[in-house]
């Protein structure tokens, strides 16, 4: 049989982090009231921030699905093999998928564009995503698959907002009962993924999987976490939710709503140290060797639970040793266990040599999931340096008594901290963060983004013919930002021909087919009477230019060993973007602003946002 490592590691985090005080913002206040459980679930789980992929309208910022193919991407972007097309068998876990069918990995392996292969879907609690790795270590162990990727990721907030149980008969009149109430306060979203080899990398560390058990204790025990039943009042013929007349009778009785048996609950700790102390007796695991505890326990109280039942056996493992991110990552269920061997890996905290136990216990029906790694390798590579950073929206000065003002801004935020989330999982940026850039990346980007540059000025321009001359000021503000923009083709040009690129190449290049997209919309909107709304479009572009442009352009300069004049586009606009920032400002600000116009004006952001975001990801695609 062969060995297995673990080679990367990557996740993925929707949104800026959500604090306490924030979270009945995003998933709501049902029927109005906020939580009377709140508060005490969260001193006890202590959880601090968590993220969500809802935004506070509750709308889907992504699919379970697509966050589970952005932590692949960053695994396989974090290995130093260029694995892409050699991996041959996906393993995935998660809770509840997007759809009822087809499988959860059918769903991500299409969402991934990964080649052909062999795919597994496992569906559960906590457990699942120990699961899939269980099975992608077999088939790599077994020599029958040569690169495994296993996944595993969560999205509950969807499950949790406030319409869904103002639109269910029984809580018409009365509050949701506790065992729902309290999973909103404890569970969050994310995705973490493994890329599993019969060899270690080459450079930096590795994780040797030295065996991985996963136990059912579902023969022993009644449900505890559950969806699609009731177990008060449900009679002999009804089983399920599939049992009910409808699937609205369903509905409205409670039945499809996540649930935890809170009398149960309790039994989970003492199942997990159970089969800890059995792998003791069995020689797996001597607790004098481990040098890390990664545990996946749901709630603080759940730690200090397992410590005291450690102790009270006789065996345990110091309290320095045990590893989490459970309080500033939350608990993201399945893929918890993903997400914190991924900061201890890429931030440098393992040595060669040491000994991780991972231990999951899940109160679904009751399992535990035990596997214990070796760090394998070289520690001169712990901690790649990734440039990705929190996204953080551009600073826009306005009238924080205004409510229009008020709304408009705290909308665009929201839509630029999307944004700069998906941005940085395009590929094209993705592999500038990871350090991966080429020359051959960076022609490719000015090649497709030159026509775009061009059309800049021209839809400005046009705009401000549409605008009427009771608004004379804002179409002065529009010409006098069409004339900034209508020469920065130009430097673009010359940054093209000075890292060796031939002029008529780039002038004779065609628009991609998101930048086709982009530019059609943009002169559409342009082409209606007072486009004010494409101040929305000005939030997206100029801000690339305020956040986005020095920063790559540095990036850039650094990676490929060039010099200022070569990537003077870039850096030209990370200060001319500043100036044009003062203009949006004034438009923000302007006397004829109402809230009809607000809306429009986010709703263009949001579109051209998407549409920029195409233009990146189709590059070379005409």
């Amino acid at each position: 049989m062969k060995s297995v490592y673990i080679t990367s590691i990557g996740k993925f985090l929707p949104g800026a982090p959500i604090a306490n005080e924030e979270i009945e913002e995003y998933l709501g206040k049902i029927g109005g009231k906020g939580s009377k459980s709140m508060r005490r679930i969260l001193e006890q789980n202590k959880i601090k921030y968590r993220h969500y992929a809802i935004d506070k309208d509750q709308k889907s910022l992504y699919s379970n699905a697509e966050m589970a193919t952005n932590a692949i991407r960053d695994a396989l972007e974090r290995n130093h093999d260029d694995l892409f097309n050699q991996v041959d068998f996906l393993a995935v876990g998660t809770t509840q998928g997007d759809l009822l069918v087809p499988g959860f990995a059918s769903m991500v392996h299409a969402e991934t564009s990964l080649p052909v292969m062999e795919i597994a879907s496992h569906h559960g609690v906590c457990g699942s995503g120990m699961q899939a790795i269980k099975n992608a270590f077999l088939q790599v162990q077994s020599g029958e698959k040569k690169a495994a990727v296993s996944c595993a990721s969560e999205f509950p907030s969807r499950v949790f907002k406030h319409t869904r149980f103002e639109a269910q008969a029984k809580f018409m009149d009365r509050p949701i009962p506790f065992d729902t109430d309290f999973l909103r306060f404890m569970l969050s979203d994310g995705a973490g993924a493994a890329v599993l080899q019969p060899e270690p990398s080459d450079q930096g560390l590795s994780l040797k999987i030295e065996w991985i058990d996963n136990k059912s204790y579902a023969n022993l025990y009644d449900t505890c976490m559950y969806a699609g039943m009731n177990k008060e009042g449900a009679n002999e013929n009804q089983t399920g939710w599939l049992d009910y007349a409808s699937i609205h009778e369903a509905a409205n009785d409670g039945a499809i709503n996540l649930k935890q048996d809170i009398r149960l609950v309790g039994e989970m700790p003492k199942v997990g140290v159970k089969r800890f102390f059995e792998l003791v007796d069995e020689g797996k695991v001597d607790p004098t060797s481990i040098d890390w505890m990664v545990c996946h326990y749901s709630s603080h109280y759940f730690r200090d639970e397992i410590f005291r039942l450690m102790q009270l056996g006789g065996m345990t493992i110091p309290a320095d040793k045990w590893f989490t991110n459970l309080y500033t990552k939350g608990n993201t269920g399945a893929a918890s266990i993903y997400i914190m061997l991924e900061e201890l890996l890429n931030e440098g905290h393992l040595k060669p040599g040491e000994k991780v136990l991972c231990m999951v216990p899940e109160s679904g029906r009751f399992q535990t999931s035990y596997m214990l790694l070796t760090v394998v390798g070289t520690g001169n590579m712990t901690a790649t340096e990734y440039m990705e950073r929190q996204p953080e929206a551009p600073h826009l000065d306005f009238d924080n008594a205004n409510l229009v003002q008020s709304h408009l801004v705290r909308q665009l935020v929201n839509v630029w901290i999307d944004f700069e989330q998906k941005l940085a999982h395009v590929p094209i940026i993705h592999k500038l963060y990871r350090g991966k850039f080429t020359l051959e990346d960076y022609m490719l980007l000015m090649e497709n983004i030159r026509q775009q540059v061009i059309d800049g000025s021209q839809w400005i321009a046009r705009a401000a013919s549409y605008i009427s001359i009771e608004n004379i000021d804002l179409r002065s503000m529009f010409i006098a930002h069409a004339r900034d923009e209508h020469r920065d083709f130009q430097i673009l040009e010359r940054n093209y021909v000075a890292v060796g690129g031939n002029l008529a190449d780039i002038q004779s290049g065609e628009k991609n087919i998101g930048s086709e997209a982009l530019s059609a919309y943009l002169f559409q909107r342009a082409s209606r009477e007072n486009p004010v709304d494409l101040m929305g479009a000005m939030w997206i572009i100029e801000g690339l230019g305020c956040r986005m442009a020095r920063y790559w352009g540095e990036a850039i300069r650094d990676q490929l060993g060039l010099n200022d004049d070569q990537v003077s586009f870039l850096l030209y606009h990370s200060d001319s973007d500043e100036k044009h920032f003062e203009r949006l400002e004034a438009g923000i600000q302007h006397p004829m602003l109402t809230m009809e116009i607000a809306e429009r004006i986010i709703k263009t952001a949001k579109t051209t946002a998407r549409l920029y975001l195409l233009q990146l990801e189709e590059l070379g695609n005409i």
